[in-house]
């Protein structure tokens, strides 16, 4: 296994940005959307270490309990994670088995590239369908979480819901753009 293995082939394979109208503008959006994801997912990186950070210090130093630290670095960390899956899908930089990626013909490897794609669309769909189902119940039960700083369950699983679709829809932009490619030839 490797990360970014079908970087350099899938930008071989796929060609430039989309060319068809309706795609260009969800690629744009998308592109926009995860630049800025990504700076708000680094700053929950840094946070979340300053949190923990802050934690070890006060219990070492000053014997003080912490009840909060914990789980608010917990959420920042789970919505930097599902948030940045979408610019991660962008790049192809999830991990890939490369065993047959060099002796498939690129034809071949094409097509690959677009049921992989489908089948991590019809999973990551339904992913973001039952997250909705969470965030929905945890938001109408009034749902909290079990520590005792207690904080709204709602918050993680909107990220989560956000994250899952956008990494949906980053899934289906590349599937459509793989197949209006593949009906251009």
């Amino acid at each position: 296994m490797s990360h970014g293995v079908d970087l350099g082939a899938a930008a071989a394979a796929d060609g430039p940005a989309p060319a068809h109208p309706l795609l260009a503008p969800l690629d744009l959006l998308l592109a926009r959307l995860n630049r800025l994801i990504m700076l708000a997912a680094s700053v929950a990186l840094i946070a979340a270490s300053v949190i923990l950070s802050y934690s070890v210090v006060t219990r070492y130093l000053f014997h003080m309990p912490t009840y909060w630290q914990d789980e608010a670095s917990v959420f920042l960390l789970v919505g930097a994670t599902f948030l940045s899956s979408a610019h991660v899908q962008s790049r192809r930089g999830h991990v890939a088995i490369e065993a047959i990626t060099g002796l498939l013909p690129a034809g071949v490897n094409r097509m690959r590239l677009i049921l992989v794609d489908l089948a991590s669309f019809l999973f990551c769909a339904f992913f973001t369908w039952k997250s909705w189902a969470l965030l929905h119940e945890a938001w109408v039960d009034g749902q909290v979480s079990s520590s005792t700083w207690a904080p709204p369950l709602w918050i993680p699983y909107a990220v989560m819901t956000i994250g899952m679709g956008l990494l949906t829809l980053q899934l289906f932009a590349q599937i459509a753009a793989g197949l209006a490619r593949r009906a251009a030839r």
